[in-house]
């Protein structure tokens, strides 16, 4: 059975922790949901692990839905959240409403995710209103870079951390299932884990909050030159991968790949014939 917003709502009273990892396609999905990973968020991050942007904010409506469908055809129990990309809920209501349906429609959503605090709580309250469940995003909004002049940890000040701890509650008033935390100073996080009735999901946010999020290829180790402070590494598939492609490329021009062991052929009878064919 799929996992569901209630099953996650209900993992924060009886005090469980779980996680949550991104996923971007079909094998990778399958594999966290063999593990066990209850939530797999198709994030706009795709944007610079996937397709090579700088940051999030080129991520299109087509990028994402097409994500998402490869994501939930690799899983069986997994619950599914689609990242509304920049610009795609922000214009109106009616916009908001329409890409979100497209998520869950075309894109097998099971719930979406968006950036904002109380500037989103109406649209978050519209989406919830119509049985379109939403996971909040607060703090370093990836979305709002230029405007927070870059990748920066945010509620260090006492006006920051306050509003932050509006802006939670707001999303939770709006209906939401649950808030992720990005990149906030770990007390903060503490205290709005405290205070709030949903699941908060940190990345960067500490241990108090009631999960954890990570970029996939972060703890993957596949991206060797950056590995952020909220991150850890479980493997080195980056250098694995290198030298593997190496070894192939020279077996190749060794002439040591493929042998027999990797080839298919024909019996002796058929291709006695072809020569013979061929010859004449």
């Amino acid at each position: 059975m799929r996992v569901t917003t209630s099953d996650i709502r209900k993992m924060k009273a009886d005090g469980k922790r779980f996680s949550a990892l991104t996923a971007y396609d079909a094998i990778t999905a399958r594999l966290l949901d063999e593990a066990g990973v209850p939530l797999l968020l198709v994030g706009d991050s795709l944007g610079m692990v996937v397709l090579g942007y700088e940051n999030t904010i080129p991520v299109t409506l087509a990028d994402i839905l097409h994500h998402t469908r490869a994501v939930v055809r690799g899983t069986q129990r997994a619950l599914v959240v689609a990242d509304m990309p920049f610009m795609t809920y922000h214009r109106s209501l009616e916009q908001a409403l329409e890409n979100a349906g497209r998520c869950i429609q075309e894109g097998g959503a099971h719930a979406v995710k968006l950036e904002g605090g109380r500037t989103m709580a109406a649209t978050i309250e519209r989406l919830t209103s119509i049985g379109v469940p939403v996971l909040g995003h607060i703090g370093l909004t990836p979305q709002s870079v230029h405007q927070l002049g870059g990748f920066k940890v945010q509620g260090k000040t006492l006006d920051a951390a306050r509003r932050l701890l509006d802006d939670a509650a707001a999303v939770e008033a709006a209906g939401a299932f649950g808030i992720v935390l990005e990149c906030i100073p770990a007390e903060v996080a503490r205290l709005i884990t405290e205070r709030l009735s949903i699941p908060t999901i940190g990345i960067g946010a500490g241990a108090g909050c009631d999960a954890q999020i990570q970029v996939s290829s972060d703890i993957l180790g596949w991206l060797p030159d950056f590995t952020p402070k909220h991150t850890r590494p479980y493997a080195h598939l980056a250098a694995e991968a290198a030298d593997a492609f190496r070894r192939f490329q020279e077996d190749v021009v060794a002439g040591n790949f493929p042998t027999e062991k990797e080839s298919f052929s024909i019996s002796s009878e058929v291709l006695a014939q072809l020569q013979k064919e061929s010859a004449s």
